[in-house]
């Protein structure tokens, strides 16, 4: 079932059968370098589609597999998770691709077309996108996707980024794109 599609992603619910593809990216210590989890092998990546499949359950939202439309090969997962902050339940946008999808233009791609499901579809109120600063590649996508305004945090001892976009916001930069 495709939950939304860009002019060269589709966007659907991971499954097990992703497993293969999946645990290669996320053994990839290059793709795994700012992940507060860190490198996968292939029992922690099946436990991530498990939470993956809780979360389209009870919520409807989560990582959701980007599949390229030209190869139909898993090119990585972008979505939206709940994310305790702070104590606090957000809705954190997550996005990661493997290595030899990098540098196209694929992860802001994602980032807005899921941006605008949650919004659009879902009704969130907001979204935040947690980041390290060095981790610039993921800085420039949540930037270019529109997130602006960022605090800094602890999280996961480690200091972010912690940027907010909310459906007001996200609107107005729709409307200005088109106006």
């Amino acid at each position: 079932m495709h939950l939304f599609e860009t002019p060269r992603l589709i966007g659907r619910q991971l499954s097990q059968q992703d497993l293969p593809a999946l645990a290669a990216m996320l053994s990839d210590p290059e793709v795994m370098r700012y992940s507060v989890r860190g490198v996968c092998n292939e029992q922690a990546t099946l436990r991530f589609i498990d939470w993956c499949l809780a979360c389209y359950a009870s919520t409807g939202l989560g990582p959701w597999a980007l599949v390229e439309k030209a190869s139909n090969d898993l090119v990585g997962f972008c979505g939206v998770g709940p994310e305790m902050i702070d104590g606090v339940e957000e809705a954190n946008l997550g996005y990661r691709l493997a290595r030899r999808f990098w540098n196209q233009g694929l992860a802001c791609e994602a980032s807005k077309a899921v941006v605008d499901y949650v919004f659009t579809q879902k009704q969130l109120a907001s979204v935040v996108v947690v980041i390290q600063p060095e981790h610039v590649a993921s800085l420039r996508v949540a930037e270019k996707t529109g997130f602006n305004a960022f605090e800094l945090r602890e999280f996961h001892g480690r200091p972010v980024r912690m940027y907010r976009l909310n459906r007001q916001g996200w609107a107005s930069l729709q409307d200005g794109a088109h106006g």
